[in-house]
């Protein structure tokens, strides 16, 4: 079991990022103090540290890659399971020796864990100094300030407006090739496992102009593939009224007033033929036909759909507060099958182990993964987090060893079912976008293709944002491999 979850991105996002996280890179300007980031969680995380990090560079800091050269340490924070805010505590306490040699050092916690525990860091978790929320991070440098002065902070105000559309993220451990960019944040979908809504707060979108600008800027820079980032992407709904902001441009106004999500991605796709464009995440209730077809229109948006189901039963899902029955999604897996082809990629998110979930129903997802054929999938069982509906309503009354029964399950289903996609792309020519070497061999080069699969090719005369045709020639469950052919 242990080599299937070191082959396969079968996790989700928060708890493979609960071992496995990012930390800033070091960057010399000459600034005299030091900042040091670690991000836990979803990509949303990764992409407000970068926020974060414009911040403070603005505000006299460089990054570093060594905490122990830093003046500043912040661990930007997961919250939607108990293992991950476990490693955050486990990483605190590690920097408590830290912190008793270096006393003038600031350690900040930030993101959904700031915004859940509050005053309760700062309580017991006595190295902390610096408490703040995911929308509040404009104050962090007035906070820092403070700290230096031995006065602790905590500020975890929800906003209703706040997007930073004005602030350019410095892109952390960047490839020069992939950039995400946040198009709205919080999230109005109250699924009763899920703490997002009350740690991030309402939905609210930003400018597509500012989004717009932003992906051009990447691409003016060399970066050939942008991620278009939100809780729920399908939701994203921008007016000038609404926002209180300038209205469109005639051009734009050709378009639409009121700008939906699909038009946003063709704003962004016109940009030019050589930018890919993704994004994540799309809920099943919101992602509509006309996103579909906007994917079909443009070479350069990447036929790839996350569409987390979390579980294949219609109790369950309504328990969960889905708002959509196992044969809505089934009907909007068929409908991506008939616009896109079958082609397209298509992962998930599942969750085993869900309250009172019974056997017959934990088939019921098993059997939904041998409909859908899913290219991969996040997955974890279920664990209770406290403030959320679930919490409130139900009991937790899946005994763990049959959660963890059940998880090793879906996982080897879904090993098999990603093994079985993946030859289906052998004899195929594929255009690759190459982003480095391989991570196992400095002969290899490794890319994605439209479908969001890793291909390793043999090194050549190729750089990083170079678009190859590849013949796909081998797999595992995880990888393609292939040759140039082009």
């Amino acid at each position: 079991m242990e080599n299937i979850i070191k082959d396969i991105d079968i996790l989700s996002p928060e708890e493979a990022q609960a071992t496995d996280y990012k930390t800033t890179e070091e960057v010399n300007t000459g600034k005299q103090k030091k900042l040091y980031i670690e991000s836990y969680g979803c990509q949303m995380n990764f992409s407000d540290s970068e926020i974060v990090a414009s911040i403070m560079k603005d505000n006299g800091y460089d990054t570093t890659s060594d905490f122990e050269q830093a003046d500043v340490i912040f661990l930007n924070t997961c919250s939607i399971r108990d293992k991950a805010e476990q490693t955050i505590r486990k990483r605190l306490s590690q920097f408590n020796t830290l912190k008793k040699n270096r006393p003038e050092l600031t350690v900040g916690v930030l993101g959904c864990m700031a915004e859940r525990l509050k005053e309760k860091l700062l309580d017991e978790e006595k190295i902390v100094d610096v408490v703040v929320g995911p929308d509040a991070y404009r104050d962090l440098p007035n906070l820092v300030t403070g700290a230096e002065f031995g006065n602790k902070g905590v500020n975890t105000f929800l906003s209703r407006e706040e997007t930073y559309a004005d602030i350019a993220p410095v892109r952390l451990n960047s490839n020069g090739v992939n950039a995400m960019i946040s198009i709205m944040r919080g999230c109005d979908n109250m699924c009763s496992f899920c703490v997002v809504p009350f740690t991030r707060g309402r939905e609210r979108s930003r400018d597509p102009h500012s989004i717009v600008s932003e992906a051009r800027d990447l691409f003016a820079q060399g970066y050939r593939e942008v991620m278009l980032l939100g809780q729920n992407v399908d939701s994203y709904k921008w007016s000038p009224e609404e926002n209180n902001k300038a209205r469109l441009s005639k051009k734009e106004d050709e378009v639409s007033e009121v700008v939906h999500f699909h038009h946003l991605l063709e704003m962004v796709a016109e940009i030019s033929p050589l930018l890919r464009v993704r994004f994540s995440t799309s809920h099943p209730k919101d992602i509509t036909d006309e996103v579909l077809y906007t994917i079909k229109k443009y070479d350069n948006i990447c036929k790839y759909i996350h569409l987390p189901v979390q579980s294949g039963n219609s109790r369950i899902l309504e328990l969960m507060n889905r708002t959509y029955d196992r044969d809505w999604y089934l009907e909007r897996v068929s409908k991506i099958r008939e616009i896109l082809g079958e082609e397209c990629g298509i992962s998930s998110d599942m969750i085993t182990g869900f309250c009172s979930e019974t056997e017959n129903e934990h088939q019921d997802t098993l059997t939904l993964m041998d409909i859908v054929k899913y290219d991969f999938s996040y997955m974890f069982f279920y664990s209770e987090r406290p403030g959320t509906l679930a919490a409130k309503k139900f009991e937790d009354d899946i005994p763990l060893e049959v959660k963890k029964r059940r998880l090793a399950e879906i996982i080897e289903k879904q090993s098999q079912l990603s093994y079985e996609r993946n030859k289906l792309d052998l004899g195929k020519i594929q255009e690759i976008l190459i982003e480095g070497k391989s991570k196992r061999s400095n002969e290899q080069l490794k890319g994605k293709n439209s479908a969001n699969k890793v291909v390793i090719i043999p090194d050549g005369p190729y750089q990083k944002g170079d678009y190859v045709m590849v013949k796909i020639t081998d797999c595992s469950p995880a990888t393609l491999f292939g040759e140039v052919v082009s």
